[in-house]
């Protein structure tokens, strides 16, 4: 009778455990709150093309009528610890989201002031920040600190998160400030959306240009046209990286898959699918 009863504690013990930590899980994983939580989208724009293509992606994903109520922001030049050359965006980015972006590149300093600001307006009133990582995690690190500073009752733990999709981007993320976000932050790794099927939209497509005619809105096809414009302008040049799908006249907004997990847009297919929906 003592054994059996140990082993009921035993099995009791572990579904409590079990339990405990998948409501853990849960809690991290609480969807995106359209009424108070704040979309970033950090690029790095270095030095991989994608992110011009991605700008032009998430301005006719948020002008959606499903998403036209998401408070979202831009920044520019978050990149890390990678070697290469900055592709500069800011033509593009001035044309798509207005005065919803700031500068990195130009002023670090500057922008990280700027969107502590942005952010604990949110923080404060409960929302929570989810931050759309295309590219490196240095910048976020940054700004953790700069909010954690000015608002230490804020638990950044529970109420950033930060979604990454790309091995690469960890790599050359300094280790310091990748270490820092995952332990002050909800951190996500999701599937890489450079590729189909994995449980993330894949929207890296060679050879892709049916865009030219699915995009009927007249704003729209001009931000894309100046995407694709500045990707072949920069695209391999001058020691940057060379897009293989952009270099094929293709497209390459892979980044968007993290802003579609974290909208709930997970099942979406590929680029054709993002076109045939968002494109008219």
């Amino acid at each position: 009778m003592r054994t059996g009863y140990q082993f009921l504690l035993l099995i009791t013990s572990f579904f409590f455990v079990s339990g405990f930590a998948w409501s853990s899980q849960v809690e991290e994983t609480t969807p995106f709150n359209f009424k108070k939580d704040l979309l970033l989208m950090h690029f790095d724009c270095k030095t991989d093309v994608d992110d011009i293509h991605s700008a032009a992606a998430l301005k006719m994903l948020m002008s959606d009528s499903c998403f036209s109520n998401v408070d979202y922001y831009a920044v520019a030049g978050t990149y890390g610890i990678q070697e290469g050359l900055y592709v500069p965006p800011n033509e593009l980015f001035k044309l798509a989201f207005g005065d919803k972006w700031v500068d990195a590149h130009a002023d670090r300093e500057k922008a990280i002031n700027k969107m502590k600001d942005v952010t604990l307006k949110c923080l404060l009133t409960g929302g929570n920040i989810w931050i759309a990582e295309a590219g490196q995690s240095d910048f976020s690190a940054e700004l953790i600190k700069a909010i954690q500073k000015d608002a230490p009752t804020i638990n950044t733990s529970k109420q950033i998160h930060i979604v990454q999709h790309s091995n690469w981007n960890e790599e050359v993320t300094t280790p310091e400030s990748l270490s820092f976000v995952k332990q002050n932050s909800v951190y996500h790794k999701i599937p890489d959306g450079n590729a189909v099927g994995n449980g993330t939209p894949g929207f890296r497509t060679p050879d892709y240009n049916d865009w030219q005619t699915k995009v009927q809105n007249p704003e729209f096809l001009k931000i894309w046209r100046l995407a694709v414009e500045i990707g072949v302008k920069y695209n391999g040049k001058a020691g940057r990286y060379n897009n293989e799908a952009v270099a094929s006249g293709g497209l390459d907004f892979s980044d968007l898959s993290e802003v579609c997990w974290i909208l709930g847009l997970q099942q979406m297919k590929d680029t054709e699918e993002f076109f045939n929906r968002f494109g008219r």
